[in-house]
């Protein structure tokens, strides 16, 4: 059996228009197809600017089917090139019903499955309990021809807890597609701190499951449409790790990128066995991870 994949992540810049988009996405992934990619990932809201800067009911006319356009799109694509694709998109479930959603395309062109977004933030330029409806597909790992990927978008990647019922369904891979970046306001040392977060923490996801792990950001200044703020600079920087949390390959901070590393899957039944953690864990004593806080 292959062990050894050929990811690709394809960061980008956004511009207003979503075919100018979609068309930078796919000229992306053809890249990453190029330098051998088997599966390429997306960042979250792939489409068009990060529009959750302000709470509008009229950019719920962004929202799409899925299926829909976008996935059409991508799944000739996918079936051209023969590779995997996980995309995020802002889903129109039902009137008035919306999610953030991502969706892994097969190679055949069809859609292996999609996660809801489950954790959903409300902070200033991040106004997303506005538009998301909570995921309500639990953490459920997506069977394709390249493996089992745990997929979480963006602001999960801040909890263990979703990373870790991912691996404990199966997952082989944990992928985040996302959209995060800096406040302004905010002097250089606060910059670097949230920035040194963010990847810390992903790494942190892949040693305690011994899974590779990929997180796909988008990069550049997208200006607040309410002019009332400097707007987010999003800080790139999308990464590949491998199961001890080893980087294998970043981007630029600043620029539109495409990176490409080739990850060993078996080497999760390797650092599994020196570092048995779900063989230690205390499941007898983890009840009180159900309460949202201690006594």
């Amino acid at each position: 059996m292959k062990t050894h994949l050929t990811v690709g992540l394809v960061q980008q810049q956004l511009a207003a228009s979503r075919e100018k988009n979609l068309s930078n996405s796919i000229e992306g992934i053809r890249d990453a197809h190029a330098q051998g990619a088997k599966l390429v990932l997306l960042q979250e809201l792939h489409t068009g600017p990060y529009f959750c800067q302000t709470e509008e009911t009229r950019h719920f006319d962004l929202a799409e089917p899925i299926p829909g356009p976008t996935t059409e799109q991508l799944g000739n694509i996918a079936k051209e090139l023969n590779i995997v694709i996980v995309a995020s998109l802002f889903e129109r479930r039902a009137p008035g019903l919306y999610h953030n959603t991502a969706v892994v395309i097969e190679s055949d062109g069809s859609i292996a499955g999609r996660y809801r977004k489950m954790h959903i933030p409300d902070d200033p330029g991040f106004y997303e309990k506005f538009y998301f409806t909570p995921g309500d597909l639990g953490f459920n790992p997506i069977e394709t021809s390249v493996g089992k990927l745990g997929v979480l978008v963006c602001w999960d990647q801040w909890y263990p807890e979703a990373a870790r019922l991912m691996a404990m369904n199966g997952a082989e891979l944990l992928l985040y597609p996302t959209a995060i970046g800096w406040d302004l306001s905010d002097d250089e040392a606060e910059q670097q701190r949230q920035r040194d977060a963010w990847i810390i923490i992903q790494r942190s996801h892949a040693i305690a499951n011994g899974l590779p792990l990929l997180a796909c950001n988008r990069s550049g200044h997208e200006a607040d449409p309410s002019a009332q703020g400097l707007g987010i600079q999003f800080w790139g920087s999308s990464f590949i790790c491998g199961p001890q949390g080893e980087l294998l390959t970043v981007a630029s901070c600043d620029d539109p990128q495409v990176v490409v590393a080739t990850i060993d899957k078996a080497r999760t039944e390797q650092i599994r066995r020196i570092w048995p953690y779900f063989r230690d864990r205390r499941i007898d004593a983890y009840h009180d991870l159900t309460l949202r806080y201690g006594n």
